[in-house]
């Protein structure tokens, strides 16, 4: 198989190498150092006691639903007040009052289910629409911990390199598809998504969205202020400007073993779906894209959209020269991200490429040397050593960055690896485009869910296949394809 890999820069492995001791040191002393003072939690406790709950709501209609930690709530104000006034009926419900049952009664074995059967009862009772996540990784070295709870799906692809990954698809996706309960655990033995052997464990999952979710996942309530701020004015002031109307693309020869420059084509595609915008094309076959500052120079000028078609890992994005396997050239890394100075001009991003949105990634893998060399060095060499993942330091960037970004959590797959008997990535990549540009739907969460709806139309899952089969690898596809933004995302802003 072809598949998308992630890649590996041979002198970026070198330097992190010799930087492991240092910044084990350091990060030990702060892991140390970082007992909370019991000052700092009173006031936020004090705090979230500002916060209005809700409960007293439960009879009213909503249409969007945001789920967060207590931690974040009063940072969140601002921006229901916001929806509320363009008309979107907005409620906060905090993982307490989720977990307490404070507004309908609690079900479910872990708090992903929780947090999905309530989303349910909110559908049910309120008419919710639009579910924003929000919260990231927590920290956590032997285990993970989480702001907000994530599904892990355990779909095998057969490519030895994960047999796990996230998906906000979980979420939304509600009912099966005779109206009942989805729990994506078919054989209820707590493993979810299950597709190892000659057929799924797990099978006949709907998968198609029922609810627009995305994600905010924010790790410090700073990260939560900036992007309320950016959505706020991202809504409040794009409408009518013309760098909206431009839309970057940069891409190159995918893979260079095959007679097209795939990530090209790919672009070409999205831009013929986009009619109205000014087309910026950064290719590597017409010498436009030789590197990150390409990247940096042709956003921070602003645009409306930005679609990266070529490789990835949660680290960096890179495609390559035409014919020329043996050379990369990188579109942009996570170290570049503070260099964008398009404060105010933030364009919707599509990330095409491998693991740019595993939001579960973090520096303490720096420390997970216990698990042996090799497994240590595997976290280094898949780049799960950043302290955010690509997608998300994108978004989350303060004076710049994009506004929101859909990309993969997991291995990224394309044509080639179906024997060019079907498409997948790059489906839902351009897809996306189509849906805005071509179907008129502009607001940001049913552009995911109508995308993701077309795919599985366009190719069916068979659950009686096995596992690594190119269904699965459809289904994969759909589920590990994340919004890291708000659902209710008006693009181009609210006249």
């Amino acid at each position: 198989m072809a598949i998308k890999n992630d890649f590996i820069h041979v002198s970026y492995l070198e330097g992190m190498k010799r930087k492991f001791v240092i910044v084990m040191a350091v990060m030990l002393i702060g892991i140390l150092s970082s007992a909370p003072l019991s000052g700092v939690y009173v006031q936020k406790a004090v705090l979230n006691e500002a916060v209005s709950s809700g409960a007293e709501k439960t009879n009213e209609g909503y249409d969007f639903l945001i789920i967060t930690p207590s931690d974040f709530a009063l940072a969140l104000q601002s921006l229901i007040t916001h929806k509320n006034s363009h008309g979107i009926k907005t409620i906060l419900a905090t993982l307490d009052e989720i977990y307490n049952g404070d507004y309908f009664a609690v079900q479910g074995r872990d708090d992903a289910e929780k947090v999905k059967y309530f989303i349910k009862d909110a559908v049910e009772e309120w008419g919710i629409k639009y579910v924003m996540l929000v919260g990231g990784r927590h920290g956590g070295l032997l285990k993970e911990k989480w702001w907000c709870p994530v599904r892990y799906v355990h779909l095998d692809d057969k490519s030895n390199w994960e047999t796990s990954y996230l998906s906000d698809l979980y979420f939304a996706d509600i009912y099966d598809a005779e109206g009942h309960f989805s729990s994506w655990d078919t054989n209820e033995n707590g493993v979810f998504g299950e597709w190892k052997g000659s057929k799924a464990e797990d099978g006949q999952i709907d998968l198609k969205p029922d609810v627009y979710v995305g994600r905010l996942a924010c790790r410090t309530e700073k990260e939560v202020e900036v992007m309320v701020n950016k959505i706020i004015k991202y809504e409040n002031t794009t409408h009518g400007q013309s760098w909206f109307n431009k839309m970057v693309v940069v891409a190159g020869d995918t893979y260079p073993e095959y007679p097209t420059n795939e990530g090209e084509l790919g672009t070409q595609q999205a831009i013929d779906w986009m009619p109205g915008f000014t087309p910026i094309k950064l290719w590597t076959s017409t010498g436009t894209l030789t590197g990150e500052d390409d990247v940096i120079n042709a956003v921070s000028q602003g645009c409306g959209f930005l679609f990266f078609d070529g490789h990835g890992n949660p680290m960096t994005w890179a495609t390559h020269p035409p014919g020329d396997g043996d050379t990369w050239i990188d579109g942009l890394k996570v170290q570049d991200m503070n260099e964008l100075s398009n404060d105010g001009k933030y364009p919707v991003c599509v990330v095409g490429g491998c693991h740019n949105s595993q939001f579960n990634v973090s520096m303490l893998n720096y420390l997970k040397i216990y698990k042996g060399i090799w497994n240590w060095y595997e976290y280094l060499y898949k780049g799960e050593t950043s302290y955010e993942c690509f997608s998300w330091w994108l978004t989350s960037v303060e004076h710049g960055g994009s506004i929101a970004t859909t990309g993969y959590s997991g291995l990224g797959y394309t044509k080639e690896d179906k024997n060019f008997t079907g498409e997948a990535s790059e489906w839902l990549d351009t897809h996306f485009f189509w849906e805005y540009g071509m179907n008129g739907t502009d607001i940001l969460g049913e552009i995911w869910g109508n995308a993701i709806r077309g795919y599985l139309n366009t190719y069916p899952i068979d659950w009686s296949q096995p596992a690594g089969s190119f269904t699965s690898i459809d289904a994969k596809t759909a589920q590990e394809w994340i919004l890291l933004g708000d659902p209710t995302l008006k693009i181009g802003g609210y006249p």
